[in-house]
């Protein structure tokens, strides 16, 4: 897109939210243009908790499904919009809540803690929902003996085991941006750059989280590459988080880890579907809406409120 025609849809977008009452959120792996735009730009966890502040009548959510799906559970009353519906991810698509419903039937006793990212199907069947922020303080909430299950992605809780010797039962499931990523590629980047700190999400796999310098959620990543006297990161994420960082320190240098050998980027498709030119027009035409039953509202609302008040 041209440069002129890009300002001119962020004049009209900032006209319609004016006129609209409207409020942009964007995750961190949104695209820079509308990371830019947003009114808020944030990790799951915050972005939950603005969705909570808003008093904005039209929440836009640019992410992907279940975060839109988040803001409607927790503003019920409030008109959440998702610029393109086909903005998935394939760690809460690994997790059908009909294959859930039955897995937890040799769990009775469980407790059970589902990441975020899961759909509100998924959230119903949970007592306490978390984030990559707060899983750790989610998970020690809890008596040491307790008996819990965690869904959907079994590196973030094999990592949650590790750090704080549970014995969780792990629902198999993985988000495909972070899975793929490679030790092999990992180890020649910090060959390649020596004095770098490896920096890593925790739905990366174990052997990387091993040698990072730091494991924690996007947020902390970014916080701890503003921190860190260090100039130079090999970053174990989504692209999109580099915007943020070489926005927050740009004498700093950052190098992603990248899924294959034709690009130097690791992107989540789903988050790129998104563009200025669908949010433009989802806030014109108030479409696609986010819709649920007030039912799942209600079943999915009281482990969000859970973690929320345990944050």
């Amino acid at each position: 897109m041209l440069k002129e025609e890009n300002n001119d849809l962020i004049e009209k977008i900032n006209d319609l939210k004016r006129q609209k009452n409207a409020i942009i959120l964007a995750h961190y792996y949104q695209t820079p243009d509308i990371q830019d735009i947003a009114d808020f730009v944030g990790d799951s966890l915050a972005l939950a908790q603005e969705a909570v502040k808003t008093n904005a009548n039209i929440i836009v959510f640019a992410g992907v499904h279940f975060m839109a799906e988040t803001a409607k559970i927790l503003n019920s009353t409030k008109k959440v919009l998702l610029p393109d519906l086909e903005a998935g991810c394939s760690l809460a698509d690994s997790c059908k809540p009909e294959d859930f419903k039955e897995f937890l039937k040799n769990y009775s006793q469980h407790t059970v803690i589902s990441y975020i990212n899961c759909s509100a199907d998924i959230k119903t069947m949970t007592d306490i929902v978390c984030t990559s922020s707060n899983a750790v303080k989610i998970v020690e909430s809890l008596p040491k003996d307790a008996k819990i299950v965690f869904a959907p992605d079994k590196n973030l809780g094999s990592y949650i085991n590790n750090l704080t010797g549970r014995n969780m039962v792990l629902w198999n499931g993985s988000c495909e941006v972070h899975n793929i990523l490679s030790l092999e590629r990992v180890i020649n980047l910090k060959i390649e750059h020596p004095n770098a700190k490896l920096i890593a999400h925790p739905e990366c796999k174990a052997p990387i989280l091993e040698i990072a310098d730091f494991v924690g959620s996007t947020a902390a990543l970014l916080n701890f590459t503003i921190k860190s006297e260090s100039n130079e990161f090999i970053v174990a994420t989504e692209t999109g988080i580099i915007h943020q960082m070489k926005k927050s320190s740009p004498n700093k240098n950052f190098i992603i880890v990248p899924t294959d050998d034709t690009c130097s980027c690791n992107d989540c498709i789903y988050m790129k579907l998104n563009t200025l030119e669908k949010l433009y027009n989802c806030l014109l035409n108030e479409q696609p809406e986010i819709l649920l039953s007030q039912e799942i509202i209600e079943k999915a609302k009281k482990p969000m409120l859970r973690m929320l008040e345990l944050s």
